[in-house]
């Protein structure tokens, strides 16, 4: 098992990124939820399909619960959440969201982007503090 202390820079750097990793998951989650709930991601507020960003937050969350929250079993936690995200996108434009007034394609696609986005780039620091921990 590796400790973390304080006299090892590589450990402290991935100290840091595990944290800020941590930081930007809760983040965007929290983000997701309030911007469902408020306005509504697809649609106008209110629309039933905007439920399924529960599902998204609820896999990143019973992915950090079976991870242990180790690094690399978050980042892979974390690459499913985006995924999940993605597939959201899929199923609105399968669907036809983008026919609403309110969301065109662009819309739509942007607005998700930027969370999976934000979901990658939490893997991806999830990542480094792997590689940091046990380097």
């Amino acid at each position: 098992m590796i400790e973390f202390s304080k006299s090892n820079g590589a450990t402290k750097t991935g100290e840091t990124s595990y944290k800020i990793a941590v930081s930007l998951a809760i983040v965007a989650a929290f983000f997701l939820l309030f911007l469902t709930g408020a306005v509504g991601v697809i649609g106008v507020q209110g629309d039933h399909f905007d439920l399924f960003y529960f599902g998204v937050v609820t896999v990143g969350i019973v992915g950090a619960i079976i991870s242990r929250f180790q690094p690399f079993e978050m980042a892979v936690a974390l690459f499913a959440t985006s995924v999940t995200q993605v597939l959201v996108v899929v199923i609105a434009l399968i669907i036809g969201k983008q026919h609403s007034p309110v969301s065109s394609v662009f819309e739509i696609v942007a607005l998700n982007g930027f969370f999976v986005v934000l979901f990658i780039g939490s893997a991806l620091l999830f990542l480094l503090a792997a590689r940091k921990q046990s380097s």
